[in-house]
C-alpha cells in the first residue's frame, strides 16, 4: 500500500492536481501522467520490449493480456473496494456494511473465475512473466484482509509464491514496509 492510499491522500488538493480522477495509480513521465493500471502497464511493457511484459507481436494473446489485466481493474478490485470505500456507491450506511459483508463471496467467486478459467500456469499466460503477474500478485496479497481464504485457490497460491520471489518484488515489497 503506499503512502498515498494509506493516509487516503488521494483526495487532496495536492494529489487532486496529479489526479483529478482523485484514484490510485498514477504515474508521472517526462511526457505527463498516465491513470488506470491496464494502461500504466502497457506503458511499462512499451518502455522496454526486449523485457518482454506484454506479446505485442500476436494480437489474440495481447488482448487476452489485456482482458485479464481490465478483468482485475473493473471487477475485480472494484470487488475488494467494496469493503473499505461503500461510502463511494451509497450513503445509507445499513447498505455499507451489506457491501462489506458481501466482499468475502464477491472476491472469492472472482479468484474462483480466475482459477478455474483464467490462470494459464505457472504464470497468468502460461510460462512467461507478463505485465498481468505484478497485478493478479497484488490484488491476491488483499484476500485475506477481503476474508477469503487463498488455500481455495492453489494456482492463485503458486502464483503468489513465484511472483513474491522474484527479487525485484521482493525489494519493492521491503520498500513499501519500510
Amino acid at each position: 500500500m503506499n503512502a498515498c492510499t494509506r493516509a487516503n491522500a488521494n483526495g487532496s488538493a495536492s494529489y487532486l492536481k496529479v489526479n483529478p480522477k482523485g484514484r490510485v495509480p498514477a504515474l508521472v513521465t517526462d511526457r505527463g501522467i498516465l491513470t488506470e493500471t491496464p494502461a500504466i502497464l502497457v506503458y511499462i511493457a512499451q518502455i522496454d520490449p526486449r523485457a518482454r511484459l506484454a506479446p505485442f507481436d500476436d494480437p489474440f494473446l495481447f488482448a487476452r493480456v489485456q482482458s485479464f489485466n481490465s478483468y482485475l481493474c473493473s471487477t475485480v478490485h472494484v470487488a475488494h473496494a467494496h469493503r473499505m470505500r461503500g461510502h463511494r456507491w451509497v450513503d445509507d450506511e445499513a447498505a455499507i456494511e451489506a457491501m462489506k459483508r458481501k466482499v468475502p463471496q464477491s472476491v472469492g467467486d472472482c479468484f474462483a473465475l480466475i482459477e478455474r478459467e483464467l490462470i494459464a500456469g505457472p504464470y497468468v499466460m502460461g510460462e512467461r512473466y507478463t505485465i498481468c503477474d505484478p497485478y493478479l500478485f497484488t490484488l491476491s496479497q488483499w484476500l485475506p484482509g477481503d476474508g477469503v481464504d487463498i488455500a481455495r485457490f492453489p494456482k492463485v497460491r503458486e502464483h503468489q509464491a513465484l511472483v513474491g520471489a522474484r527479487p525485484a518484488v521482493k525489494k519493492a515489497l521491503a520498500a513499501e514496509a519500510a
